[in-house]
């Protein structure tokens, strides 16, 4: 008898841990909100925050000036030669400028141990800087916890 209510405890506890991981799996395929802290009056940072939207993100935004922006970007670990106009975060990482959809999907997927992607310089044609018919080649930056960079993606001029 004690032999049946072992099994039938360890049932429960399997049934149990199938919800946990059922739900679980459901929440990862849901993306985490990007929170953007921008510029007063930008254009391309609404741009870039109407961007993500478009491609289904769930985007909040706060505007933040000088020297309060420029203290976000360095709390999130974003060093200065990879600075550009706002900075968003997402899930644990930094997203510098005008990064593109795909990369930050690539970044959550992958989950690389980094400080998060960076588009220095707003470059013509990245997400929300006008037409990608005709933009100039960039590259997409991971930030090593260390402040180096590499490239995470490069984009051809179009």
């Amino acid at each position: 008898m004690s032999g049946h209510h072992i099994g039938r405890r360890n049932l429960m506890l399997a049934a149990a841990a199938g919800v946990a991981l059922q739900g679980r799996a459901a929440w990862s395929q849901a993306e985490p909100p990007i929170h953007v802290v921008k510029g007063r009056g930008c254009e391309c940072c609404e741009a870039w925050v109407d961007y993500l939207r478009a491609q289904g993100f769930t985007v909040t935004d706060e505007v933040s000036m000088g020297t309060l922006l420029i203290r976000f970007k360095m709390d999130q670990g974003v060093p200065a030669k990879a600075f550009s106009c706002h900075t968003g975060v997402v899930d644990g990482y930094a997203l510098e400028g005008h990064v593109p959809a795909a990369d930050i999907r690539r970044l959550l997927a992958e989950r690389p141990d980094a400080v998060g992607l960076a588009v220095p310089d707003m470059p013509y044609g990245s997400p929300g800087m006008g037409s990608e018919d005709s933009r100039d080649a960039y590259d997409v930056l991971l930030i090593r916890r260390d402040g180096e960079l590499e490239i995470f993606t490069s984009y051809p001029a179009a």
